[in-house]
């Protein structure tokens, strides 16, 4: 399986895609500005169908192409947490870019914590980790060694927690639980900024050590 990661504007959020090329199929994690045809464009190039969005959080810049894949008949994923951002996005405005236009996610399935997704053919869990937001969730591959973590958790850092639903002691809860609890060799595809490991964070993010 193919794990494909690409920075997005307007403020340099990821989407990540994941590609079975023995089923000819792809998911897509978040959905900032320009996802939607970056994914048709890792769709065509690789051969493959989009056969689900997942979105690892509700604020603004995960979210802004997500209609566009629920245009287009692709399931979308989230957490219910979140559905208050799912729902009506502009109550975001006073955080985002001014000229971005923010319009409603239809979320198809809401998922939980420790739910396996059926989909795409791998081992796939949710796992919830809030404290950025309430309903941020990280994807676990363990057979791939991988998870997208959302805003979480990031090289070195962590996803802010001055935000609306943000709390500092919930986020070093969610980290050490659930991310530092995974394999070290585990690699990290956050929100923003470069993949990283568990066991390189657990020994040295400044915010939060195991």
């Amino acid at each position: 399986m193919l794990i494909i990661s690409q920075e997005l504007p307007p403020i340099g959020t990821n989407a990540i895609a994941l590609i079975n090329t023995a089923r000819s199929e792809c998911i897509i994690i978040d959905a900032p500005q320009e996802a939607y045809n970056w994914a048709i464009k890792i769709a065509r190039d690789h051969e493959c169908e989009i056969v689900a969005l997942i979105l690892t959080h509700g604020h603004w810049d995960h979210i802004i192409d997500a209609h566009k894949f629920s245009t287009a008949g692709i399931q979308t994923f989230g957490h219910r947490e979140d559905g208050q951002m799912f729902a009506d996005p502009t109550i975001m405005m006073n955080y985002a870019l001014p000229e971005i236009e923010l319009l409603p996610v239809e979320i198809n399935q809401w998922v939980q914590h420790g739910q396996h997704l059926d989909i795409l053919g791998v081992q796939m869990e949710i796992l919830h980790v809030p404290g950025h937001c309430p309903g941020n969730i990280l994807v676990y591959l363990p057979c791939q060694e991988a998870a997208i973590v959302g805003d979480v958790i990031f090289s070195g850092s962590v996803g802010r927690y001055d935000l609306p639903g943000g709390d500092f002691e919930v986020l070093q809860q969610s980290i050490r639980k659930e991310v530092y609890s995974l394999p070290d060799s585990t690699t990290l595809y956050p929100g923003h900024g470069p993949t990283t490991t568990v066991g390189h964070e657990k020994v040295s993010n400044p915010f939060v050590r195991a």
